[in-house]
C-alpha cells in the first residue's frame, strides 16, 4: 500500500512486525530490502519513487510526502525504528516526539553506505543497543554505542536483574546510583535471593563495586551507593541503604495455593497479601502460584495470576503424592487425591527443602510459601 503523508493527518499502517524499517534514498532502500529479508519481526517502509514493483508480494509499505509525517505513527506502535537517515536529521525529527525514556520506542540509525549503525534513543530501556548490536552483525557493520556502562563495561543500573524479570521498587535513585557506577566511585550490590549469574562480561567485576550478603555488612563500609536485590521489606535501620541506592525484586516468592471451588478472586488476594505481609514479603517477587490439576479452570485463582502476570502451575495428585511433606491430610486425600495441595505444590515449583509457611488455612484459602533458592 501507498501512505499519503500529510501534516495534520494521522497515518493508518499495516503493521506486522515489531520493528519498522525507514528508508528515503536510492541507495538506503537498496540497504533497507536487503535487512528486511534477515531480519524478521520487520516492517519496511520507503519513498514510492524507489518502487522496485514486488511490494504488495513482500508486504511492504510505499509513502508519499515527509517522512517526518510518517514518525508518529511508528512511534505509537513499534517496539524499535531503525533509520537510514542521517543522524542529524533523524534527530531533528523525533526531537518533539519524545515524551519518557520509560515509554519511548528504540531508535537506530544507519548511514546510506551500511557502515555504521548507530544506537540513538531508548539505548537500555528501549532496547536500542541490543538492536544496533545484532543489526550490525546482519549487515557486517561497526556499531556505534555511547552508553557509558555499556562502553566501560560496568552494571547497568537501569537493567540491572532485567533478564531475569526483577523489577525496581522505585525509579528515583537509578539516575544518581548509575552515576556512582559509571564514575567509580564505591558501590555495594547486596543480594539476599535471586539468581547469582548477572554478571555477564569475561572480565572481573570492577574493584569499586563489593558484593555484600547482608545490608548491614554493607552499610559498614559507607559506599557511595547501593544495588540491594531482597524479596523482603527492608526494616528501618536498613532503609538508610536506599539514601543513594535502587531496591531490585526478584522474582522468588511461589504461592502454594488451594482452595474451596468458587471461592472469590479478592479472598485470594486477600489472604495472599495478607501472608506476605506477615512475613514482611514484597508482591512484587512473587513468580508463580501452584496448585493441583483440578484448580486449573478455577476463576478466582486464575483472575489473580493474570491481574499479576503471574506463572499459574498445576500438578496431578500423583506428581503432589510423590513429595515428602510435614502436614498430609487425609480430608485433603478423600476431595482430590492428594494428601496435601499448596504445601507439595509449593516444594516441587520452587526446590526449596523448607518453606516460609508450611499451610495456613485462612477462610475458603490454604496457603504454603516458599522462596526459590539460588
Amino acid at each position: 500500500m501507498t501512505l499519503v503523508l500529510e501534516e495534520g493527518k494521522d497515518v493508518e499502517l499495516k503493521q506486522n512486525g515489531t520493528y519498522a524499517i525507514v528508508a528515503i534514498t536510492k541507495h538506503g532502500v537498496t540497504l533497507a530490502r536487503s535487512l528486511y529479508a534477515n531480519f524478521h519481526q520487520t516492517d519496511l517502509f520507503y519513498m514510492s519513487k524507489f518502487e522496485k514493483g514486488d511490494e504488495a508480494k513482500r508486504n511492504i509499505s510505499l509513502f508519499e510526502g515527509n517522512v517526518r509525517m510518517l514518525l508518529p505513527s511508528l512511534f505509537q506502535h513499534y517496539k524499535g525504528i531503525i533509520m537510514i537517515i542521517s543522524l542529524g536529521a533523524v534527530v531533528r525529527m523525533i526531537a518533539p516526539l519524545l515524551k519518557d525514556k520509560k515509554t519511548d520506542p528504540a531508535v537506530v540509525v544507519i548511514d546510506d553506505k551500511g557502515k555504521h549503525v548507530i544506537s540513538v534513543l531508548s539505548g537500555h530501556l528501549g532496547g536500542a543497543n541490543e538492536l544496533t548490536k545484532e543489526v550490525a552483525e546482519l549487515l557486517k557493520a561497526t556499531p556505534v554505542i555511547t552508553t557509558a556502562s555499556d562502553v566501560q563495561k560496568t552494571i547497568p543500573v537501569d537493567l540491572f536483574g532485567s533478564r531475569f524479570g526483577w523489577v525496581w521498587e522505585s525509579a528515583e535513585k537509578l539516575t544518581p546510583v548509575s552515576a556512582s557506577v559509571v564514575n567509580e566511585e564505591q558501590v555495594a550490590v547486596i543480594q539476599e535471593s535471586g539468581e547469582k549469574d548477572w554478571w555477564n562480561y569475561d572480565k572481573p567485576l570492577p574493584e569499586t563495586i563489593n558484593v555484600y550478603s547482608t545490608i548491614k555488612e554493607a552499610i559498614e563500609t559507607n559506599p557511595k551507593a547501593a544495588l540491594v536485590v531482597t524479596h523482603r521489606n527492608l526494616t528501618e535501620d536498613e532503609d538508610v541503604i536506599l539514601q543513594n541506592g535502587v531496591l531490585y525484586r526478584p522474582k522468588v516468592i511461589v504461592l502454594g495455593i488451594g482452595c474451596n471451588r468458587g471461592t472469590s478472586k479478592e479472598e485470594i488476594e486477600q489472604v495472599i497479601q495478607e501472608t506476605l505481609d506477615e512475613l514482611q514479603f514484597s508482591m512484587k517477587s512473587v513468580k508463580a502460584i501452584c496448585s493441583i490439576d483440578l484448580k486449573k479452570d478455577e476463576e478466582g485463582i486464575l483472575a489473580v495470576v493474570q491481574k499479576y502476570n503471574w506463572d499459574f502451575t498445576c500438578y496431578s495428585a500423583e506428581e503432589l503424592n510423590r513429595v515428602e511433606i510435614e502436614l498430609p491430610s487425609n480430608t485433603v486425600y478423600k476431595f482430590t487425591g492428594a494428601y496435601g495441595v499448596s504445601e507439595p505444590a509449593a516444594r516441587l515449583y520452587s526446590g526449596a527443602d523448607t518453606l516460609e509457611i508450611t499451610k495456613k488455612k485462612s477462610g475458603n484459602v490454604t496457603i504454603s510459601v516458599a522462596v526459590i533458592p539460588y
